[in-house]
């Protein structure tokens, strides 16, 4: 079985979880080879996600870890054995691995949660709005690789739409609302589309407003992704140097406490809406 040069996210994850496993139960990885009849460099490619494991061994080695959690070791033989093709392959190569692992993690979550400070959430953005976002990017991107990403995020918002689509919320401080990327049609209509998507089933958005004060994490932009089981929650946190993805158990009840906190500060749906509206329409008047 090859190699993979470059594991993606959800292979890097599903390594993790072995190691986890293997360490929790104070298995040695000469022990785990001899076990699963593979020799020491494999258990070590496993588990940095280089190398496939098969469903039977991986049943095999969670069997002999004593992990009793059936729910979580199915999840991770779903992960296992997800090596299909997916849509997202179309664009690996043309947009970076990172944007590709994004779209997985919000593919195979069971809810979704997000909090924007400067941007409206890449899921509800206008193709219009996210052309913009992505022109500002520097190093400056020539005009193809922002029309694929562009393109590759417009894919990524499908999965709201599909009938088992997670559910998902999105956090907005104000300022992100009154940010005017492509100018004040693009931003307008972006507002008016934002409206329109928290009208649907299974998507809320929530706006802290300037009034509210201080609030958590400050400028970042953050992505709660539940998975099958709470073990296999993920943070994804924007940086200027691409997504970093976090599941460490602190840093999973860190982000918990700062979404929770958000809402808390936010408005009501309804009195969001009301809020986006009033933006909206004060970008139409002038």
């Amino acid at each position: 079985m090859p190699l993979k040069p470059v594991p993606t996210q959800r292979q890097k994850r599903l390594g993790h979880e072995l190691r986890k496993m293997r360490v929790a139960a104070g298995m040695s990885a000469e022990e785990a080879a001899k076990l699963l009849g593979v020799d020491r460099g494999k258990i070590s490619y496993m588990e940095s996600g280089v190398r496939n494991i098969s469903e039977e061994r991986l049943r095999t080695l969670a069997h002999h870890c004593g992990c009793t959690d059936k729910k979580y070791v199915s999840a991770l033989a779903d992960m296992a054995s997800a090596d299909s093709q997916s849509w997202w392959d179309q664009y690996r190569g043309a947009v970076p691995q990172g944007l590709l692992d994004i779209a997985e993690l919000e593919a195979r979550a069971v809810r979704m949660r997000a909090s924007c400070t400067v941007h409206i959430p890449g899921l509800l953005q206008t193709t219009d709005y996210a052309l913009a976002v992505f022109r500002a990017v520097l190093p400056q991107l020539p005009e193809h690789a922002v029309t694929m990403r562009a393109a590759h995020r417009n894919r990524r918002q499908e999965v709201l739409a599909t009938n088992a689509a997670p559910g998902f919320t999105g956090i907005v401080h104000e300022a992100a609302l009154r940010m005017q990327f492509g100018g004040r049609r693009v931003a307008r209509e972006q507002l008016e589309h934002l409206l329109a998507q928290s009208e649907k089933d299974g998507v809320s958005v929530l706006v802290v407003p300037f009034g509210h004060g201080a609030f958590p994490g400050a400028g970042q932009t953050v992505l709660y992704a539940e998975g099958a089981t709470e073990q296999l929650d993920t943070v994804q946190i924007d940086n200027s140097h691409g997504p970093d993805f976090l599941y460490g158990e602190a840093e999973l009840a860190k982000y918990r406490a700062h979404l929770d906190r958000m809402e808390d500060l936010a408005l009501s749906p309804e009195d969001s809406r009301d809020f986006i509206h009033a933006i909206a329409h004060g970008l139409q008047e002038a």
